[in-house]
């Protein structure tokens, strides 16, 4: 199931999301059955496209009191990099400083397995290293030749990377594994040119749903 939430400014997110159960209250004439699991197409005015997927824990219906009728949705614990970056978006600050931006984006991405290239996608960039999902990560230490597509651009960009953590399933997380860039010395502003390009993108809700899934 799909349903879509319009925010007329950021500010409006604090009043939909609660941090304390990662849930978002959604409201409703018609709201789905407890156990739904639905995607949310959530969309700032003048601002970024986010997509969450997750599952209906409470609903309410007109009738119950003066509350407004709608449902509360559980968040999916892989979505926790993407509720990081609009918590910070929303309070402002966080996005100024590059060190600590993760820009949860979808981004098709090629790197050499045991036997040969192997396709696969980011949960997450900066300019500092990438999260490639795969249930088969790598050991930490293992180094990589990665080529990742962004929107825009004709060429894919070359980098070379190592493996500085990995998510198991067991982990009950997004399995894969962080890589941490080693960008030639030259290359290094084009990469953070092309880092803030994307943002922008991301930013003025300009990005196809493929990169946000």
């Amino acid at each position: 199931m799909r349903i879509t939430l319009d925010l007329k400014h950021k500010a409006d997110w604090v009043k939909v999301f609660n941090p304390s159960d990662r849930t978002i209250f959604i409201a409703c004439d018609s709201p789905p059955p407890i156990g739904t699991r639905l995607r949310v197409d959530l969309h700032i005015a003048d601002g970024p496209k986010t997509i969450f997927r997750g599952k209906v824990i409470a609903r309410r219906m007109h009738g119950d009191g003066k509350l407004e009728s709608g449902c509360s949705i559980a968040l999916a614990a892989e979505e926790h990099e993407k509720l990081n970056y609009l918590n910070g978006y929303v309070r402002g600050g966080l996005l100024d400083w590059r060190e600590a931006r993760r820009i949860a984006i979808r981004l098709k991405v090629v790197y050499n397995g045991t036997k040969g290239p192997v396709d696969g996608y980011s949960r997450d960039i900066n300019d500092e290293g990438i999260f490639i999902v795969t249930e088969t990560p790598f050991a930490e230490g293992r180094k990589l030749n990665i080529s990742i597509e962004f929107p825009g651009r004709d060429k894919p960009y070359s980098v070379r990377g190592v493996v500085v953590h990995t998510v198991v399933i067991e982990d009950e997380d997004v399995p894969g594994m962080g890589i941490c860039f080693d960008h030639d010395p030259d290359k290094v502003e084009l990469f953070r040119k092309i880092v803030d390009d994307l943002e922008a993108l991301f930013l003025a809700g300009k990005l196809e749903d493929k990169y946000l899934i």
